[in-house]
Order: structure tokens, then C-alpha cells, then sequence
């Protein structure tokens, strides 16, 4: 469970770009997503090893750190996952594709935010 952020602010701070780092943060911001991510990283080392390149490694750290960077901010988390929340119980494909759009820029922020 992740703890109360002084005004609004971060709960944690950015973690390194490593797997163990953002395992660690996940697990205080999301920890009940920590399965998720041990089996995201086998699937990317398999790949990795498939395909002979570290791209999908790469793939896979930016991936979790945008979901990290999401669930530090409990404001942008609750929205996150509000909309998500939303997107999924849409009542007509315009509400849906309305959310879907909100869960996407929010996460598009993120991911730009641990990338560029």
C-alpha cells in the first residue's frame, strides 16, 4: 500500500532505471502489480534472448518506470485509474474512447517524463 504523500506530492521519489529499483518502488507505490512485472521481465528476457537485441529489456524498464512515475503521484494515480476504471464500464463507445484517451495521456506523460 503505498503511504500519503505530504501535499499531493510524491510518495516516493523517481527511482533509478533499473529493475531492481523499480521493483523495489513498485513495491511501496503498487505493490499488488509486482507479479505482473516479475512475469513482464521474464517475458523480456525471453524475447531479448529470441531476437539476439536488448530492446525489449529496454522495453521493458521503461515501461515499469512510466508505471511507477503514475502511482508515485497519488493525484495522477487516482485518475489513472479512474479512467481506466471508466474506460472498461463505458456505457457507449464515445465514453469509452473518452477515457481510454484520458488513461493514455496520462500514461504518455509519464513515459515521456522516466524517457526524455
Amino acid at each position: 500500500m503505498s503511504q500519503p504523500a505530504p501535499n499531493g506530492g510524491e510518495v516516493i521519489p523517481r527511482p533509478e532505471k533499473t529493475p531492481a529499483a523499480l521493483k523495489a518502488a513498485l513495491a511501496v507505490v503498487a505493490a499488488d502489480r509486482l507479479q505482473e512485472m516479475v512475469e513482464g521481465q521474464s517475458r523480456a528476457m525471453a524475447e531479448a534472448i529470441d531476437s539476439g537485441s536488448v530492446q525489449p529489456l529496454r522495453n521493458f524498464v521503461d515501461h515499469w518506470a512510466a508505471v511507477v512515475e503514475i502511482e508515485r503521484f497519488p493525484g495522477t494515480s487516482q485518475a489513472y485509474h479512474r479512467a481506466n476504471y471508466l474506460a472498461n464500464h463505458a456505457g457507449t463507445v464515445a465514453e469509452c474512447r473518452r477515457r481510454a484517451i484520458e488513461v493514455a495521456e496520462i500514461y504518455r506523460t509519464a513515459y515521456a517524463a522516466v524517457t526524455g
